[in-house]
C-alpha cells in the first residue's frame, strides 16, 4: 500500500499561486478548460438565451384567441427566465475575463436556436418547443465539454439545462391541451 495523497496541495503553495496573476480573477492555474473555447461556447449560449427572450416576448404580445391569456402568461414567464439565464451566463463570461457579446449584429448567427415567429398560437408554441429542444441538446454538449475542466460553468449550464427541459415540457403540455380543446 502507498501512503494516501493529501487532499489539498501545500497551502503555502496555493497562497503563493493565488497572488500571481491576480488580474485573471477566477481563472487560476487550476482552470483546465481552454478559456477561448469556454468563452465562445458561453457567448453562443448567451446569444441563444437572448434570441429566446425575444421570441417569447413577441409570442407574449402576439398571442390571440380563446386560450391567449393563459398562454401569453406562460410566454411572459419563460421570457423572464431566459433573461435570467442570459444574465447568469454574462456574469460567468466576465468572471472568466471575457466580454459578454450583446451586439445585435450577428445575434441570430451566434444563437443555437432560431428566431421563428409563428402565425397561430399553436405555431408559436411549437416553435418555442423546437427552440427549447435545440437548447437542451446543445447545452448538453456544452456541459460535456466543460466536464471537470470548468466545474463552475458546467454547473451553471446544468441548472439552465434543467430549466430548459421544464420549458420544453410546458410547451409540450400546452400543445397537448390545445389539441384536446380542438383549438
Amino acid at each position: 500500500m502507498h501512503p494516501e495523497k493529501p487532499f489539498l496541495s501545500d497551502i503555502q503553495e496555493i497562497r503563493r499561486r493565488a497572488r500571481q496573476h491576480m488580474e485573471k480573477g477566477a481563472v487560476t492555474e487550476g482552470y483546465k478548460a481552454d478559456r477561448d473555447t469556454a468563452l465562445k461556447l458561453l457567448n453562443e449560449a448567451l446569444a441563444t438565451e437572448l434570441v429566446c427572450v425575444l421570441r417569447y416576448k413577441r409570442h407574449q404580445f402576439m398571442a390571440h384567441g380563446l386560450n391567449a391569456t393563459a398562454v401569453a402568461e406562460e410566454f411572459q414567464e419563460h421570457a423572464a427566465e431566459e433573461q435570467s439565464h442570459a444574465d447568469l451566463i454574462a456574469e460567468r463570461i466576465t468572471q472568466l475575463g471575457g466580454e459578454p457579446n450583446f451586439n445585435p449584429d450577428g445575434l441570430a448567427l451566434r444563437s443555437h436556436s432560431e428566431y421563428v415567429e409563428g402565425n397561430t398560437l399553436t405555431d408559436m408554441i411549437k416553435e418555442d418547443l423546437v427552440a427549447e429542444r435545440v437548447a437542451i441538446e446543445s447545452y448538453s454538449e456544452i456541459i460535456r465539454y466543460f466536464g471537470d475542466n470548468d466545474p463552475t460553468s458546467r454547473r451553471l449550464m446544468e441548472e439552465i439545462l434543467a430549466k430548459e427541459e421544464e420549458h420544453a415540457e410546458d410547451m409540450r403540455s400546452l400543445i397537448e391541451r390545445l389539441g384536446k380543446e380542438g383549438l
